[in-house]
């Protein structure tokens, strides 16, 4: 997986804005935002797309989904949030590694 953009964020090999990681997934900005929170949140285990995901990642996946509401809110978005996973290149995914889109706007009070 040298070649993966989103491998060597992971690693450490790439700069990021990163703003959320634990040991199974890291979240960091999109360099070229869509929305004014536009972050990318990615598994470390490398996944070429959501295609690629098997019933033993359920627990990862999981976990992964649970996180986007608490990014959400800890970008400012309590009252609402757009996620989005494209995949493989008809469906629009530009880098092949599994990546949710969590984009929005911060939120009125």
């Amino acid at each position: 997986m040298d070649a993966c953009v989103f491998c060597r964020i992971v690693a450490g090999e790439l700069p990021a804005s990163v703003v959320y990681e634990d040991e199974a997934i890291m979240a960091f900005k999109d360099q070229h935002p869509e929305a004014p929170v536009h972050l990318l949140v990615v598994p470390k285990k490398h996944f070429a797309s959501l295609a690629h995901v098997e019933a033993e990642d359920a627990a990862l996946m999981g976990h992964l989904m649970l996180k986007l509401p608490e990014l959400a809110v800890l970008q400012g978005m309590a009252q609402g949030f757009k996620t989005r996973i494209n995949t493989g290149r008809a469906g629009g995914q530009e880098v092949a590694h599994l990546h949710v889109h969590l984009t929005g706007r911060p939120s009125l009070k």
